[in-house]
């Protein structure tokens, strides 16, 4: 299918390119490494490597989310980390995604919802990287900041993995067909999650 622009085509090359290289070891590092940093510090979800290799073999669906659940805790005790001893470097993230405003909003919460502000907010698309790094900056306790976000990520992954599973072959026919409108609308849902922390 042609496209209009090379900005579409280049979407595609990479959506192609994912479906092609859906089971090396380089895709699931790269997936894996993705999940990690979009926890304490990367803007971009694992969901656009996620979807094209779940797509191109479903028989491995629950195996990839397993992966990006597990890259996903791991990166948010990296960020609990950053926000617990690194003020620094806690302040300079919150600052270049512009969310500063609504740190003390969060570190607040902490005091009574702590728990289940990380295990649900963990479920939306409000940036992780801020739940995790205000757990953090808020001394919240670290095993249950660990099972909440064990819980969050765990749920948001295999959801999508099963959804993926059991519609495979009309989600995969809908997304190829509609490749840039899919993209536009994970693009949106990234927004939505930063512009949801202001209100929620």
């Amino acid at each position: 299918m042609s496209t209009p622009t090379g900005k579409v085509s280049y979407l595609r090359k990479f959506y192609n390119k994912a479906l092609e290289k859906s089971n090396s070891k380089k895709t699931y590092y790269t997936m894996c490494l993705i999940s990690f940093l979009e926890s304490s510090i990367f803007p971009l979800p694992p969901d656009l490597l996620m979807i094209p290799m779940i797509l191109a073999n479903k028989s491995k669906a629950f195996s990839i989310a397993w992966w990006a659940t597990i890259c996903s805790v791991v990166g948010g005790i990296v960020g609990y980390g950053i926000g617990y001893g690194l003020l620094h470097l806690s302040e300079w993230i919150i600052a270049t995604y512009h969310l500063n405003v609504h740190l003390e909003h969060f570190q607040q919460q902490f005091t009574k919802w702590g728990f289940w502000i990380i295990a649900l907010k963990g479920l939306t698309p409000i940036p992780f990287k801020l739940v995790t790094i205000a757990s953090g900056m808020a001394h919240y306790a670290f095993w249950p900041f660990l099972l909440a976000s064990l819980i969050a990520r765990s749920f948001r992954f295999y959801i999508l993995a099963f959804l993926l599973w059991k519609f495979g072959d009309k989600a995969k026919a809908f997304i190829e067909k509609r490749l840039t409108l899919v993209f536009t609308l994970i693009m949106i849902g990234l927004v939505l999650g930063i512009v949801m922390v202001k209100f929620i």
